[in-house]
């Protein structure tokens, strides 16, 4: 892998981005983390901060559910040498209807399929674009800055609104939100 696919891919890519999470987990500094990926330390914070500073949940548990960025490459490979859908899908461990998915959804128009575009097509389709709580709802924000300015803990400040509202559950916030929101910041 050349350094230029590193730095591209990181950001798309999540088995790379597992490799840096699970260095941030072990204790490592980014610069540490991110050197097994051949990426900068600015890739890195920009990961860290994307995410607010907590490894997300998505990407570990769907091994198997999701090509991968080889069996992309595979599917490139077999399809410029003129393989049917079916061969290529024996040769991936896949339904010749998913590469058939696969290359329609993920060919630009007017474009031979391409790995690398293909890879962030799905993975940005597979992007659930949600706004944080504490953005969207003003009156919930202006409670939790407001907890933050007496010096309240996120963790106290969740119970608390969670007293305040119980019937409200907009109101309600978990502390690794306002954790996150504060990180960003």
């Amino acid at each position: 892998m050349s350094a230029d696919m590193g730095k591209y891919s990181i950001l798309y890519r999540p088995d790379l981005l597992q490799v840096f999470w699970a260095g941030m987990q072990a204790g490592d500094f980014i610069t540490d983390a991110v050197i097994p990926l051949n990426t900068s330390r600015r890739t890195g914070r920009t990961v860290l901060a994307a995410a607010g500073g907590v490894r997300p949940r998505r990407g570990r548990n769907l091994k198997g559910r999701c090509l991968t960025f080889e069996q992309r490459e595979e599917i490139a490979v077999l399809r410029a040498q003129g393989q049917s859908l079916r061969q290529i899908g024996e040769v991936i461990g896949r339904s010749a209807s998913t590469v058939s998915r696969e290359l329609r959804r993920n060919t630009k128009p007017g474009t031979a399929y391409r790995t690398t575009s293909a890879h962030v097509l799905a993975y940005e389709r597979a992007s659930r674009p949600k706004p944080a709580k504490l953005h969207t709802n003003l009156v919930l924000r202006a409670i939790v800055e407001e907890d933050l300015a007496k010096k309240y803990s996120p963790e106290q400040i969740a119970g608390r609104l969670r007293v305040q509202f119980p019937d409200e559950m907009e109101m309600w916030v978990s502390p690794e939100t306002i954790y996150q929101s504060l990180y960003v910041q």
